[in-house]
């Protein structure tokens, strides 16, 4: 249910291991138990969870300036000095500790909400379909994306829709990983949710829960009278993401296709590795995206020389484009390697690593921050297409009437008439 570039993986295993090793997004292991503070009494297995939470923070935590001003060591021993007893008492304790920061991507994940962060990562998810992202209004939500296909597509809840209440229970009291786990429960179950739209317009919305095939890449040959066109659209990256549009993009060119439109709309993000191996795929050499860490190292990541795919293309990006399909957009544009079509998107340029507790919980932590190559800091701001399409922005991207893609084909076909032909050469 939640969104990150942020989210779990397994880091590319194969050609482009050399460059995915230095940007360790996103940690999926077991790590050791950290020591505690020194005391005249060992600690228990759940108060070792804090001070683990707390030691993984300390080290990594992006801003350490800004651990100082929160002092952050006296908030380890505010949570140890409470009763901790339970398994709750711990998560809770953390809540506490973490609230400090004031960082939403900071942040604990009980076990059922891990895991299912983990399953919706894998490419497997029941629910309503809703990405969600904090709020810059505290006592709410915000919808980034509804999935392709899921209960509140079909709903037609929009980007930048705020969710104020699930089933009566204020997101101020739920948070954000709370509201994310009052959606989720079995399927054909119902959920209630207030909402406020981006015009101001309060209402409620019932939706029936159930499981949503992501199907994270789609595409089909778009053809006119004189061109036919590839359409690569992709909502989602999960883990078998990098090897399905390898196949794409060879079943289109098969096909003959002159141009390809690349559609990222409502691509809340996913997992790092994939979106920056679909950009290796669009990239001959060149930077795909530069990270900043607590040290204030750049560090860029680079694409290989060969590419699947060189020939001509247009990408289409919205307010839900997000996360790793905003380094993927980024990388596109300031390489002039594509152009971006459509409208500003969502501004989600922080990293987390997500480690495994020992209790099957796990802990993201704000550790980087990325700049696209050309050094544009998308946190908070987006970016900006090259040219704005038509409102009103279609409710159902990739579906029957899809203006913008109509919008794009005319555009590529003005770009292939203007390109010399080989041919005559």
């Amino acid at each position: 249910m939640y969104p990150t570039v942020n989210d779990p993986s397994e880091w590319l295993r194969h050609r482009r291991s050399h460059w995915v090793k230095s940007l360790c997004v996103l940690i999926l292991g077991l790590f050791l138990t950290l020591a505690g503070p020194c005391s005249a009494t060992a600690l228990s297995d759940t108060q070792q969870l804090v001070v683990d939470s707390w030691r993984l923070v300390n080290q990594g935590y992006l801003d350490p300036e800004h651990l100082d001003s929160v002092r952050w060591r006296r908030q380890r021993q505010k949570a140890l000095e409470k009763s901790i007893v339970s398994s709750e008492d711990a998560y809770s304790a953390i809540d506490g500790m973490l609230s400090a920061l004031d960082d939403p991507y900071t942040r604990l994940l009980r076990p059922d909400d891990y895991s299912a962060l983990k399953d919706s990562t894998s490419g497997n998810l029941s629910g309503v379909g809703l990405q969600l992202g904090p709020s810059e209004q505290s006592d709410r939500v915000v919808v980034i994306s509804a999935l392709d296909g899921s209960p509140a597509s079909d709903a037609e809840l929009m980007t930048g829709t705020s969710i104020l209440a699930v089933d009566g229970t204020s997101v101020t009291d739920l948070g954000l990983e709370g509201t994310a786990a009052a959606l989720r429960g079995d399927v054909g179950t119902q959920v209630v949710l207030s909402i406020e739209a981006a015009d101001g317009s309060a209402d409620e919305v019932t939706l029936e829960r159930r499981s949503v095939d992501l199907r994270p890449v789609r595409t089909r040959r778009l053809r006119s009278d004189d061109h036919t066109l590839g359409y690569l659209r992709i909502t989602q990256f999960t883990d078998g993401v990098p090897e399905q549009v390898q196949q794409a993009l060879e079943e289109l060119q098969d096909k003959n296709i002159e141009g390809l439109v690349l559609d990222l709309r409502n691509n809340s993000g996913g997992l790092v590795s994939s979106g920056l191996a679909v950009a290796d795929d669009f990239l001959a050499s060149g930077t795909i995206v530069e990270t900043r860490n607590r040290d204030g190292i750049d560090d860029a990541i680079n694409a290989n020389p060969s590419t699947l795919y060189d020939g001509p293309m247009l990408t289409l990006v919205n307010g839900g484009t997000a996360s790793a399909s905003e380094i993927l957009a980024g990388a596109l544009q300031d390489n002039e390697r594509s152009t971006l079509l459509g409208h500003q998107t969502f501004g989600k340029g922080l990293i987390q690593t997500l480690t495994n507790l020992s209790d099957g919980s796990g802990l993201a932590v704000t550790v980087a921050g990325y700049v696209t190559p050309s050094g544009h800091d998308i946190q908070g701001e987006g970016i900006a297409p090259d040219r704005q399409l038509s409102d009103p922005e279609p409710l159902a991207p990739g579906g029957d009437g899809d203006r913008w893609i109509s919008e794009a084909e005319q555009w590529m076909e003005a770009l292939l008439e203007q390109s010399p032909d080989p041919a005559a050469e």
